[in-house]
């Protein structure tokens, strides 16, 4: 007998939500059997766990889900896995490069924020001497 899970049992091993695990559902991503009055219980499988653990590591490459599902059911087709590979690289290099523009933007933003500092350091320094200097004329007739 095949392995199963339930919804609780995935969302605590993988550390999600029921609401995130219905989410996945809806969007396509799982597809549990249904059982139990009106359905309402939700039998996962070994292959729905696969997708689930697919779908996060997606996740945290940056990949939206609509990306993640196109290349996670490119997996389930019994198909030379050529067409597969190669899509899944044109998604990576596509989002290596929207990270390659942040990291631009982002290095631009240090860079100006680092001229900033610079400046009102050199500011707070001569606001203090100027200080200072007030003080010690007042102090001395």
């Amino acid at each position: 007998m095949a392995i199963t899970y339930s919804i609780s049992d995935l969302a605590k091993e993988f550390d999600l939500t029921t609401r995130a695990m219905r989410f996945y559902e809806d969007m396509g991503l799982l597809q549990p059997e249904r059982s139990g009055p009106g359905g309402r219980s939700r039998i996962y499988s070994g292959r729905d766990r696969t997708r689930l653990k697919l779908t996060l590591r997606a996740k945290r490459l940056g990949l939206s889900l609509t990306e993640a599902k196109d290349i996670i059911d490119m997996y389930d087709s019994p198909r030379d896995t050529g067409p597969q590979l190669e899509k899944f690289l044109e998604v990576l290099a596509d989002h290596q490069k929207q990270l390659e523009a942040q990291m631009t933007d982002l290095q631009a933003n240090m860079d100006e924020l680092k001229v900033h500092q610079r400046e009102a350091r050199a500011l707070l320094v001569k606001a203090q001497k100027k200080a200072e200097s007030a003080k010690s004329a007042v102090a001395t007739p």
